[in-house]
């Protein structure tokens, strides 16, 4: 690969997602401001961003803010807000961004990127599948567990080409292709959510320990099923061997929480609609019966009715 340019990049919505490619980024060189929650923002302001990894632990210097106008003047928009608040946080950048500015929807689900689209119908939208496992450990401190993988779709009309910025988050240590079946990547990322996502967050367990527990293989197995059922129904090539795949998340990321998990123990809502909950309403529309799905989609939607 050519060297990489320098580019100003803005995370909108940095949390634990946001915060570790943010901070890899800065960490080249790059101009980078973190949207985040004012929490986040007052601790970084005063000590940085702390970046624990297997490798280093360390403090990112960088910029943060809460609004969204800090978006203004870059060159590449990380778009990391729960797939929930996509439209509104469009809406919320759309009058800062410049006019070639590269978007890059860094969300779980498969329709991020065009939901984005029609909010930003000026600007170049490019989607992305993420294999990362990263937690907000507290206020300024993100720590990574494990993978870090980027898969980009090609960008069509932005300064920054998905080729510029591969380029310099593989030079910041962020394994990164570019991939002309990203739906089908967004699909098979889809079917790993399904897999994983609900049964850690209802018996708030990490992957490794989940898997170990009476019954869950089958339940797993059916899971991913039925979302290749679906799949297949939407004329979806998926990439690789999925099974495989599902296998190795438990593997590589033992000791991870999903995010599904980690919103219900803050008390926050869950983006269990787009996993789980889109499988169910793609299925219902397409003649498919997905009753593991629906079930673990209604006791996640159970368990968000006791927040306070």
């Amino acid at each position: 690969m050519t060297k990489p340019l320098i580019f100003k990049v803005a995370v909108m919505g940095a949390g634990a997602v946001g915060c570790y490619y943010g901070a890899m980024l800065a960490r080249a060189g790059h101009e980078v401001v973190l949207i985040a929650r004012p929490q986040h923002v007052e601790a970084i302001a005063r000590s940085g961003l702390r970046l624990e990894t297997a490798h280093f632990d360390e403090s990112v210097h960088l910029a943060a803010s809460p609004d969204a106008s800090a978006v203004q003047g870059a060159d590449v928009v990380l778009f990391c807000v729960k797939s929930t608040d996509t439209e509104s946080a469009g809406a919320s950048i759309r009058p800062f961004l410049k006019a070639d500015a590269l978007v890059l929807c860094l969300q779980n689900g498969v329709d991020n990127a065009d939901r984005l689209q029609a909010v930003l119908p000026q600007h170049d939208v490019a989607a992305a599948v993420v294999y990362v496992a990263t937690e907000m450990a507290s206020p300024g401190h993100v720590k990574h567990n494990g993978r870090g993988e980027l898969v980009l779709a090609p960008s069509r009309a932005a300064s920054v080409s998905s080729e510029a910025l591969a380029n310099a988050l593989v030079a910041a240590g962020v394994p990164t292709e570019i991939s002309r079946n990203v739906r089908g990547a967004l699909w098979a990322k889809l079917t790993l959510n399904c897999a994983y996502n609900a049964v850690s967050a209802i018996t708030q367990l990490p992957y490794g320990k989940t898997v170990a527990g009476a019954g869950i293989d089958a339940v797993t197995r059916d899971l991913v099923a039925e979302c290749l059922a679906v799949a297949a129904a939407e004329g979806v090539e998926m990439p690789g061997d999925i099974n495989a795949a599902v296998r190795r998340i438990a593997e590589t990321m033992q000791s991870q929480y999903s995010s599904t998990a980690q919103d219900l123990a803050r008390g926050k809502r869950t983006e269990i609609d787009y996993l789980n909950g889109f499988i169910v309403r793609r299925g219902e529309a397409l003649g498919i019966a997905t009753p593991v799905n629906r079930v673990m989609w209604a006791l996640v939607k159970l368990l968000e009715s006791k927040q306070p």
